[in-house]
């Protein structure tokens, strides 16, 4: 009997806010699946000051987005350093038709790389920007840990630190009233794009309602993949 590929790789395409990161977290405790936010990974190379930290804080700076295949090789690199995970979780990635393109293109030549499933997160920009305004992070650049101040079933503990790794909570610059509304705009400009990319090459898009709770959204999410992984193995069946 044909089996569901050995390796599973979710990218989770949704505006900022819309519960990306949350999700992740709880498919990693309780699925044990490994996650990257690729955003955090961009902010953990401009902490440490590595040449790619700089060459990304430099387009941040111009008010640009860091360069696509700068960000596509950043992926590749954190990939092959998970080849015995199973299930992985691309969180924000890609973010343009242009990543899209490449990393499709990398998908092709390396098989191996894994069996891409495209997650959208759907939420509208006002229910966004409250919970922008109500989303604290962990300081720590090793965990950062998403909490919400409104939200008591991802609140933190305590409300100030972390319940993971103890550190403190802090509110990031770009989720400041002023810049949500700028970010939310740089996102619907190439959602579309991006999304139109996936169905002109066949993909499935999974379709989440991220307004909702999110234990509603994880038991969603498990059933649309128990669902996808049935059509696969028909698929292949026949």
């Amino acid at each position: 009997m044909q089996e569901w590929p050995v390796r599973n790789i979710y990218l989770f395409v949704g505006p900022p806010g819309s519960g990306k990161g949350s999700l992740s977290q709880l498919c990693a405790d309780k699925l044990g699946y490994i996650q990257l936010s690729v955003g955090n990974l961009c902010r953990k190379h401009i902490i440490n000051g590595t040449a790619v930290g700089k060459e990304i804080e430099q387009a941040i700076n111009m008010g640009q987005l860091a360069p696509d295949k700068l960000i596509v090789a950043m992926v590749l690199e954190w990939l092959g350093q998970q080849e015995a995970v199973s299930s992985l979780i691309l969180d924000g990635f890609p973010r343009t038709m242009a990543q899209a393109e490449l990393f499709e293109k990398m998908i092709n030549e390396n098989k191996q790389i894994g069996l891409l499933h495209v997650i959208r997160f759907v939420v509208s920009d006002d229910h966004l920007v409250k919970r922008l305004q109500a989303r604290l992070v962990c300081s720590y650049t090793s965990c950062q840990a998403v909490y919400s101040m409104q939200d008591q079933a991802i609140g933190a503990k305590d409300g100030i630190t972390c319940d993971r790794c103890g550190k403190s909570l802090i509110r990031r610059v770009d989720d400041e009233f002023h810049t949500i509304f700028e970010r939310l705009a740089v996102y619907r400009h190439h959602e579309n794009d991006l999304l139109g990319f996936y169905h002109k090459k066949g993909k499935t898009v999974i379709e989440l309602n991220a307004e909702l709770p999110l234990a509603a959204v994880f038991e969603n999410f498990s059933r649309q993949i128990v669902k996808e992984k049935s059509s696969y193995l028909m698929g292949h069946l026949a």
